[in-house]
């Protein structure tokens, strides 16, 4: 069940329990109610002002309001805590030793070359090709392609991995990550923004409501105690 339906229903109950007992007793069990329902319910709408916009009550709707600001929040927060340098620089580290045969492997070559075959039946030079038997006659350059590509790609990845420095491929990892964040939060409207806040902390903003109501009863019985005994 709702929290701060719980909190405010027993809020409710002391002051009804308040106005039905005799004067003698119902001062402290209605003080308690009241101002346990007082502080629940103040609680309880400053989190609702958090989320949505209440007419008249200037500053309610704040994650609304400063919908740009929490984008920008959020892309600072990956790309200073999550991913900084020192980071980034250590996974590259860990991930240096990559095995660059087995990338090859996985590479269909025998693709590649059919589709640079399809490339040149396609180009102007499909005509030329046809009075010497058409993609047949290419077919004995398949390896030597083949080889050639493997070796190209071969020389570009240890270059990439083993040759370009720490620094270039954290400046280029942290740009794409950039990029990558800048992306999805554009794609981010004001309502998006809000629900997943709301998804985050809703459950435990619920407890300051539920404490604002105990913290009020708890002032409502001093309260009392204060204006029975003392005054």
């Amino acid at each position: 069940m709702n929290k701060s339906v719980v909190t405010n229903f027993v809020s409710v109950l002391f002051i009804f329990i308040g106005l039905i007992l005799p004067y003698e007793f119902n001062i402290i069990i209605l003080s308690i109610g009241l101002f346990a329902l007082s502080g629940s319910v103040t609680n309880w709408l400053a989190v609702h002002m958090l989320f949505e916009k209440v007419p008249v009550l200037y500053g309610s709707g704040v994650i609304l309001d400063r919908f740009n600001e929490i984008k920008l929040g959020i892309k600072n927060l990956a790309i200073e805590e999550l991913f900084t340098d020192e980071k980034i620089e250590q996974f590259l580290i860990n991930n240096k030793n990559i095995d660059i045969d087995s990338l090859l492997i996985k590479i269909d070559f025998d693709k590649v070359f059919e589709g640079l075959l399809d490339s040149i039946e396609t180009s102007k030079l499909g005509s030329m090709l046809a009075m010497f038997g058409g993609r047949n006659a290419l077919l004995p350059l398949k390896e030597p392609i083949v080889e050639k590509l493997k070796k190209i790609v071969s020389e570009k990845l240890n270059e990439f991995f083993h040759q370009t420095s720490n620094q270039s491929l954290v400046k280029n990892f942290k740009s794409n990550i950039e990029k990558a964040l800048d992306s999805k939060l554009s794609e981010l409207k004001p309502e998006d923004i809000k629900t997943i806040v709301e998804k985050m902390i809703r459950e435990h903003l619920d407890w300051l409501i539920v404490w604002g109501g105990v913290f009020g009863g708890f002032f409502g019985l001093i309260f009392s105690l204060i204006q029975t005994y003392l005054i």
